[in-house]
């Protein structure tokens, strides 16, 4: 195929991002202070019910990746899911936004755990095949990398939409949960139009005809994934700092209302992160250029983590200037965490074709997020764990030690955790003169291929 994609392709590619940000999000941000302080579950019961959720959509990643990799229509692998999980995925996201109202707490769990899973179901059969479509649309390496940029665009987009229009939409309601409804109807739609403008303006190119007829099993796809050295030494760190940023950024809104005891500032302070964020992409692009992306995603996930900690134990103690630094500190570190790991899940699918032989871009996207949601399942799990131990209650003043577990969960708690990730990564083999030897593998088995 031809390997210059149009201007219609870069944009209506990247633009379903929006969506899947804006879930990420607000799910991050949201969720977990909406369901304790709004519905009334307690804590424990919320870092439970978010776990189980996660761990449930978690499972189905890698077989969506499977299904959508063996998928054959005239609409091709990825794009019939886009068409068809669309309108779910709003329902679902108004559903998990409508308080159930329910004044038990057994009766509470299991309509949010329920209603959880199907929402993270929902997603995963939008993202996944849609994540799988990134390495197929083009086999060029610059190519690539400028598709990812309008994708990491768009979902900056999604992720300035989440942070900044969720309060302004629940305060324009006449009360909290009417205020949360109005914010998933509106965001689920959005959810809903981004996933099916890529359907419509984004055509898959046609399979190989050596990949067309092959059996592939499951388990054995695993096996294989998991034998891709490169792709584990970029799998655990991925784990391991998404678990850092998801408690960091679900304990913001404590933090925030608690700490520093302002909970509207949360909104200007995740805006100031955000645009810093997105300033620093085509920063780290460049650094990236220089230095490699190994190092470069090392070097901006310190720099978050650094941020992190400054904003734990001293934000509610500097002026609103020094706090909007802190923020600005954070954001800037935070760019490498959107553009660096998307950039590397290429080249290892590349490693394991020109290894092995065969296309498995699904299975590597979908193991890719099982094991993301594994990490935000496991933070929500320690957030309400370290809540509940400390002695939490919803909406009233926190005693000392309830402040003290929402600074560490802000900050020295997740940068533990992004420090073991950075002390993996130090291992990943894939430079740019490896990946030239990559390419010249892939396509002498890509002639091989025409000539079947």
């Amino acid at each position: 195929m031809d390997n210059k994609l149009t201007m219609k392709t870069k944009v209506g590619f990247g633009i379903c991002d929006v969506g899947g940000n804006l879930f990420f999000t607000v799910m991050a941000f949201q969720l977990a202070s909406y369901l304790t302080d709004t519905v009334g579950m307690t804590a424990v019961l919320m870092g439970i019910s978010m776990m189980i959720g996660r761990i449930v959509d978690a499972v189905t990643d890698p077989l969506m990746g499977f299904i959508s990799d063996r998928t054959r229509s005239r609409w091709g692998r990825r794009r019939p899911y886009l068409l068809f999980g669309a309108i779910p995925l709003f329902v679902c996201m108004v559903l998990m936004f409508t308080n159930p109202h329910m004044e038990s707490q057994g009766n509470l769990f299991v309509w949010i755990t329920l209603i959880f899973c199907l929402l993270s179901v929902a997603y995963t059969v939008v993202n996944i095949p849609y994540g799988a479509l990134t390495p197929e649309l083009t086999k060029d390496f610059h190519q690539r990398t400028v598709l990812n940029g309008y994708r990491m665009s768009f979902a900056v987009v999604g992720t300035l939409l989440g942070a900044g229009a969720a309060l302004p939409i629940i305060q324009s309601a006449a009360d909290e949960s009417a205020g949360y409804r109005l914010m998933g109807i509106i965001f689920g739609g959005i959810m809903m139009v981004t996933a099916l403008i890529t359907f419509f303006t984004v055509k898959e190119p046609s399979q190989p005809a050596a990949q067309k007829h092959e059996k592939r099993f499951l388990l054995k796809e695993y096996v294989t994934a998991f034998r891709n050295k490169p792709f584990l030494l970029i799998l655990i760190p991925w784990a391991l700092f998404i678990t850092g940023v998801t408690i960091t950024s679900s304990s913001l809104k404590y933090y925030f209302e608690y700490v520093v005891l302002d909970a509207n500032g949360v909104t200007m302070a995740l805006l100031v992160l955000l645009v810093f964020a997105l300033l620093g992409i085509p920063v780290w692009v460049k650094v990236s250029k220089r230095i490699g992306k190994r190092l470069s995603y090392m070097t901006g996930m310190a720099i978050f983590s650094a941020g992190i900690l400054l904003l734990s134990f001293l934000g509610d103690r500097v002026s609103v200037t020094g706090l909007y630094c802190i923020m600005a500190l954070t954001g800037a570190g935070l760019s490498t965490h959107y553009i660096i790991p998307y950039a590397l899940i290429p080249d290892v699918i590349e490693w394991d074709y020109a290894h092995t032989g065969q296309r498995r871009e699904g299975i590597y996207y979908g193991l890719w997020t099982f094991i993301s949601k594994l990490g935000q399942a496991l933070s929500g799990l320690i957030i309400g764990i370290t809540l509940s131990a400390s002695g939490y209650v919803a909406n009233t003043m926190q005693g000392a030690a309830s402040v003290s577990a929402i600074r560490f969960l802000t900050g020295a708690i997740p940068t533990v955790v992004i420090i073991a990730g950075i002390l993996v990564i130090r291992s990943y083999p894939i430079s740019e003169e490896v990946y030239r030897e990559i390419i010249l593998k892939s396509e002498k088995l890509d002639r091989a291929d025409e000539t079947v």
